[in-house]
């Protein structure tokens, strides 16, 4: 019966020892004040405007071991910062943005694409201003280590994607201000 109980006890020990070796899944909370959406677009030829979303939420979700996540940002649209507070009122009414209807776009992933270690790209579900598409937004860096500063673990990442402003019912002055608008997102979230 000794023999049994120090076999039964070795075994907790190795499980316990072992545990540490399972992955599993890891929460990261946007940081807002290094996290922001940016989107450009061909300005009648004459240039490529780019402004930004100044308020941003969201969570990241990461499993390293078995290479799945989740994503899920959601934007505050009444925090669009073109530069030029009259702009800015511009771009919130009803032919674009729309913010007294639709003060929130969010972006809700379906699945993490990783190449090794990292994900590469992110494919999901935009919405803004009510209307649903998909998108993929390719990772063009990805970065996991502990912040210097918080001594917390952390990750950064910047992906970008393209989407037409008349599928979500923003097509004013199209095609003379470009329909192609090339979206940008800078993030950096710190885990829970």
């Amino acid at each position: 019966m000794q023999k049994l109980t120090k076999l039964a006890a070795a075994l907790v020990l190795a499980t316990a020892a072992a545990a540490p070796a399972f992955a599993s899944p890891e929460t990261y909370t946007l940081d807002g004040t290094h996290t922001f959406p940016r989107f450009s677009y061909n300005h009648f030829g004459y240039s490529t405007q780019l402004s930004r979303f100044d308020k941003t939420t969201g969570k990241v979700v990461l499993d390293k071991a078995a290479k799945t996540g989740a994503v899920d940002v959601e934007i505050d649209t009444k925090s669009v910062n073109t530069g030029y507070s009259t702009f800015n009122e511009h771009i919130q009414g009803e032919d674009f943005l729309d913010t007294a209807k639709y003060p929130t776009a969010t972006f809700k992933s379906t699945k993490v694409v990783f190449e090794g270690d990292k994900p590469v790209a992110v494919e999901g579900n935009l919405t803004l201003k009510g209307v649903t598409k998909p998108v993929t937004l390719k990772v063009t860096s990805f970065k996991a280590m502990p912040h210097p500063m918080l001594k917390k673990d952390a990750i950064g990442a910047n992906a970008t994607t393209t989407v037409k402003r008349t599928d979500f019912n923003m097509g004013k002055y199209a095609p003379n201000v470009g329909d192609e608008v090339t979206i940008d997102i800078a993030i950096e979230a710190i885990k829970q």
